[in-house]
């Protein structure tokens, strides 16, 4: 199980990103500005209790920490 997170900031595009807090990402925002998702076994878990958690809002995978949940 790893550990994830999301930015409460929407990047340009309007996403939010998750990304991923075990790993590490030299693109997580800073402390204030995360918003902590728990442990989950990927980052489809992560992402899924995201747009569960913030239906309204866009969702998406850090493209350099959870590439597989990275869509734009």
């Amino acid at each position: 199980m790893q550990s994830f997170m999301i930015n409460k900031n929407q990047q340009a595009n309007g996403d939010h990103e998750v990304h991923n807090a075990t790993t590490g990402c030299i693109h997580m925002p800073n402390v204030e500005n995360q918003v902590d998702l728990g442990y989950h076994a990927s980052c489809k878990e992560a992402v899924a209790k995201a747009k569960q958690q913030w239906p309204s809002n866009k969702i998406d995978g850090c493209f350099y920490c959870c590439l597989a949940c990275h869509t734009s």
